[in-house]
């Protein structure tokens, strides 16, 4: 399959017990697949993407949102955005990354994949690099041992092109 950017995708349960990571949201929600992961490509690494987890409890991600406004004047670890014409909260803080092979399927809606407006995608990346370079100064903003995820899918990928 193919992994691109600006797509939401659903993940196989092979990610989730190969990286064996606690803290990462957990995969199937009230019997089904959690399908809001939105893909972002890895800077340095083009085989590598970042999968956020998008939620549909908008008014208590917008709470905590709006809690971090107030004490830091901006949020950069939840984005509050539409998903497929839903309100919906973008989770950078729960973000991770991944390979294409670990992908299930494209998310659809209505037989087509779905996307996200322009803006809201832009702002959600511009927040994942942002964080990712906080993080790259010792400033932890993430749930999940993303340096510890990362060089897994470094090593999977040197491992697959080695087969």
């Amino acid at each position: 399959m193919i992994l691109s950017e600006g797509y939401f995708y659903h993940i196989k349960d092979d990610y989730f017990s190969t990286v064996n990571e606690e803290t990462l949201m957990s995969n199937h929600e009230n019997g089904g697949y959690r399908p809001h992961y939105f893909a972002v490509k890895d800077s340095p690494i083009s085989d590598i993407f970042w999968m956020i987890p998008v939620s549909s409890q908008y008014a208590k991600y917008k709470a905590l949102h709006d809690k971090m406004i107030e004490k830091y004047k901006r949020c950069t670890k939840i984005v509050l955005g539409k998903c497929g014409g839903k309100d919906a909260a973008y989770l950078i803080q729960n973000a991770f990354p991944i390979t294409a092979d670990y992908l299930d399927h494209i998310h659809t809606l209505q037989g087509r994949p779905l996307t996200l407006h322009t803006t809201t995608a832009n702002t959600v990346i511009n927040c994942l690099h942002n964080n990712l370079r906080l993080h790259n100064k010792g400033i932890r903003l993430f749930f999940t041992d993303i340096d510890r995820l990362h060089k897994l899918m470094e090593e999977h990928l040197k491992d697959a092109a080695a087969d």
